[in-house]
Parts: C-alpha cells; sequence; structure tokens
C-alpha cells in the first residue's frame, strides 16, 4: 500500500493534477471568504465553512478521475492487478493519496482562520469541530468518486459521471423539501449535507461522523468488488 500512496503522491505533483485542484480551490475559496467574511464584516467562520463544502461537488472529480481510470486507459491496470500488493492495498494507496492531496489544500485554508482571529473572535472548539465535518464530508466525496473513476476507460468519463454524481447528491436536499414525509426523511438521512449540519453549529455529532466514515468504507469496498471482478473477467 505504501508504495502505491508514494506513486499517486509523486503523480500529483509531477503532473498539474494536484497544482489544479490546489490552485482552484483556494482561487475560489479566497473568493468566498472576500465575499462572505471580508465584505460583510463577519466573523462566522462555520457559515463559510458550509459554503466551501460544496467545493467537494465541484472538485473532488479534479483528484479521481485519473486514479484507476488512467491505468484502464493505458493499459497498465493489469499489470496493476497482478503486481503483489493486495486489492485493498491498491484502493487504500490511491484514496489516501488523494486525501492527503485535500488534507494540504485545507491546511492552507487555516490562513483564514488567522484573518478572522485577527479581526474578530473564533472559537477554537467551534473551529475544530467545523474542519472536522468538513474534511469528512470530503473524505465521503472523494471515496465516491474513486468508485465511479474504477468503473470508468478514461478520466474525462470519470470526471463527468462523479461531477453527475455528486450533483444527484446535492440535489437531493433540493428533492427532499417537495417529497412526502417519509421520503423526505430518507433522503435527508442519506444526504451528505443533511449529515454536516450538527458540525457547522459547532456540535460533534458522532452519528454524522459514522455515518460519514461508512459511506467513505462503503465506495472504498465497492470499488474493491469491482477492481476483484475485473482481475478475474467476470
Amino acid at each position: 500500500m505504501l508504495s502505491i500512496f508514494r506513486r499517486e503522491m509523486a503523480a500529483f505533483f509531477h503532473t498539474a493534477v494536484g497544482y489544479v485542484f490546489m490552485g482552484v480551490f483556494l482561487a475560489l475559496s479566497t473568493v468566498m471568504f472576500c465575499l462572505s467574511i471580508l465584505q460583510q464584516r463577519s466573523s462566522d467562520l462555520l457559515t463559510f465553512l458550509g459554503q466551501l463544502s460544496y467545493l467537494w461537488m465541484l472538485l473532488s472529480p479534479v483528484l479521481t478521475m485519473r486514479l484507476l481510470a488512467e491505468e484502464r486507459r493505458m493499459g497498465t491496470d493489469t499489470l496493476l492487478l497482478s503486481s503483489p500488493v493486495s486489492l485493498t492495498g491498491i484502493v487504500l494507496g490511491k484514496y489516501l493519496a488523494a486525501v492527503c492531496v485535500m488534507l494540504l489544500t485545507v491546511a492552507l485554508t487555516l490562513v483564514y482562520v488567522a484573518v478572522i482571529a485577527a479581526y474578530g473572535a473564533v472559537y477554537a472548539g467551534e473551529a475544530a469541530v467545523g474542519y472536522a465535518g468538513f474534511i469528512l464530508q470530503g473524505c465521503a466525496f472523494i471515496a465516491l468518486d474513486l468508485f465511479l473513476s474504477g468503473l470508468c476507460k478514461s478520466p474525462v468519463t470519470a470526471a463527468v459521471l462523479s461531477f453527475g454524481a455528486n450533483l444527484a447528491v446535492w440535489m437531493m436536499d433540493l428533492l427532499a423539501s417537495a417529497a412526502p414525509q417519509w421520503l423526505e426523511r430518507a433522503l435527508s438521512f442519506l444526504s451528505l449535507y443533511s449529515r454536516n449540519e450538527p458540525f457547522l453549529m459547532g456540535q460533534l455529532s458522532y452519528a454524522s461522523v459514522l455515518y460519514d466514515l461508512s459511506f467513505a468504507a462503503a465506495f472504498l469496498a465497492l470499488t474493491i468488488f469491482v477492481m476483484d471482478r475485473r482481475r478475474y473477467g467476470r
């Protein structure tokens, strides 16, 4: 797994993918920070993090689109599947590399927290909880999009499919407001955005933490299953 992790980390920064993700994420987040914090003279960090969470929908496909789809396009998936590394090690190595790039990017957003602290009040506990929810939500989206990358033969197709799936996750909240009560509850239960609401109120929700981790684990398991079927030509 460590060898796969190192290989993917090198690939992120020996190509433009890692720089594009980090650059676009930070550019958009800076614009949002200026509009929602500086222009409004606000110190509401949690609301700002809630707005930033929509960037996962837009940008997580950039991180994941080539991880498995590129292997199939280049024909290196056969070599990868026949390597001594287990399928679990392959999937986790690629996933953790994408998560690591995400964490590096999130760490850079702490500059915004420092700016808010310099001119307003930042409560460490609330900030920690807000960032925990933000990171967990990002991990869940990366797991979903990695699974979709494993279904595709082209990184472009994987990116488009991942964006469509991410958009569908976002639309679940819109559908919930117009759905019957029983369906509204089901959609709210499954929604990554609804699950993030307790964090945005400064509340550490163990149910939401467990859901995000279970969501990520489920799609990682599905990715391993898909690769296992491909290994044996099923």
